[in-house]
């Protein structure tokens, strides 16, 4: 799927991931300025591995043109519960449309695979982000500490037939 985000951007293109991204797709997470300060602990040491890429329906955003072909962002969707696991992209092209561009893409894979509606635990700082791409406030999941400290807000996204 090759598209366009914001007006003036260059294309691009979505495909699945494979197993030689894993790398980028865990330094896109660990990297990102939305899990830093009292957040990094969450992805301390996160690792996208070749096994979960292998094991899930994750795609990346790739950048044609002047991007050079580099990782913008990706996501994952996992079909057994129906969940967006990860959803990410870099810093440096956010207000782009990119994560637009990946949730539509994700949308169509999840009607795809014949699924209504599926859920998404988000990160504090992307909650506004969810609302603005159609996902509906569902409730809260809870701390879990050590691991994740603070309460997070659970959406789900309705998938509508074609």
């Amino acid at each position: 799927m090759r598209s366009r985000t914001s007006q003036g951007s260059p294309p691009v293109t979505i495909r699945r991931a494979v197993a030689r991204d894993a790398k980028r797709l865990t330094r896109l997470v660990r990297g990102s300025s939305a899990y830093a300060g009292k957040y990094a602990s969450a992805v301390a040491g996160y690792r996208v591995g070749p096994d979960y890429i292998e094991a899930h329906r994750a795609f990346v955003a790739v950048g044609a043109d002047d991007d050079g072909g580099r990782v913008l962002g990706f996501y994952s969707l996992v079909l057994d519960p129906p969940e967006l696991d990860l959803l990410f992209v870099a810093d440096e092209v956010q207000g782009r449309g990119i994560g637009r561009l990946l949730v539509a893409h994700m949308r169509s894979e999840a009607r795809a695979a014949g699924l209504d509606r599926l859920t998404v635990v988000s990160h504090l700082p992307a909650e506004d982000f969810y609302h603005r791409v159609g996902a509906v406030r569902t409730g809260t999941v809870y701390a879990n500490p050590p691991a994740v400290p603070w309460d997070r807000p659970e959406f789900e996204f309705r998938i509508s037939p074609e």
